[in-house]
């Protein structure tokens, strides 16, 4: 962690050099903190401020939270490198930090996750209604994702709330894990480490995307998916599988139908 922030620190600095008109925004957004904890609990708290909830109060929401679960950090280090090794209009580790919507949503998300568990379930459905009006990402507090995620811009992303996603998944834009009617108890999907969900993709029902997984984009994938292949079509079938162990690393969308 505090080599990530020092990275951090350095890159704000040439940037700052380079364009010093921006010089206050950094210097509020990370240069004026101590650490990694109290930058991202400012841009959060920022990004989803309001008259009736202050910067101030929702930093020290934030705060509070990463200070009583330290796992969210560690979490959320993994995604910055996620981002940062994934996306290749990525090149810095300050980019997702300052500008990237789904890197935010995915991170307010941890925290109404906690709030959720600790049965302060209206604090953590304010922080998604903001979120969603703000970032365009719809993730129910009750989702359960795991780290080392990518969620790629996350324009019309909606995740329900008994989701699950597994650790180094990535996940484009307009990507639904959704119910498939008025049905309650668990009814959303699980997906397994390393899964690629391209754009546009719907995954509904209580249904598995095994591990290193491929969904192409626009598909609708209504049945299990095996674990390390890759899936396309409405209604989706197998197409073959990824070009590697690990598609979510690799971000290739592209697919063979053998």
């Amino acid at each position: 962690m505090k080599e990530t922030w020092e990275k951090i620190n350095k890159e704000i600095r040439i940037c700052v050099s380079k364009e010093p008109v921006l010089s206050e925004f950094f210097e509020q957004s990370v240069l004026n903190h101590a650490s990694l904890d109290e930058s991202l609990a400012f841009i959060l708290a920022k990004l989803l401020s309001e008259p009736s909830a202050t910067v101030e109060i929702l930093k020290d929401i934030f705060l509070e939270v990463f200070c009583k679960d330290k796992k969210i950090l560690e979490a959320t280090e993994r995604d910055l490198l996620a981002v940062l090794e994934r996306d290749s209009a990525c090149n810095e580790l300050h980019l997702p930090l300052l500008y990237f919507k789904g890197f935010h949503a995915l991170q307010i998300h941890r925290v109404a996750h906690w709030l959720w568990t600790q049965n302060r379930k209206s604090l953590a459905l304010y922080l998604q209604n903001r979120t969603s009006c703000i970032c365009g990402a719809d993730i129910h507090p009750a989702a359960q994702l795991g780290s080392g995620i990518m969620l790629d811009h996350a324009t019309g992303l909606v995740i329900g709330e008994t989701s699950v996603v597994g650790n180094n998944v990535s996940i484009l834009q307009s990507v639904t894990l959704g119910g498939t009617g008025k049905q309650e108890g668990d009814r959303h999907p699980k997906i397994g480490h390393w899964v690629l969900i391209s754009a546009g993709a719907k995954i509904l029902g209580n249904i598995t995307i095994g591990d290193g997984a491929k969904v192409g984009a626009g598909s609708v994938v209504l049945k299990d998916v095996p674990a390390h292949t890759t899936v396309a079509g409405v209604p989706a079938i197998s197409v073959g599988k990824p070009s590697s162990q690990q598609p979510a690393a690799e971000m290739d969308h592209d697919f063979e139908i053998k």
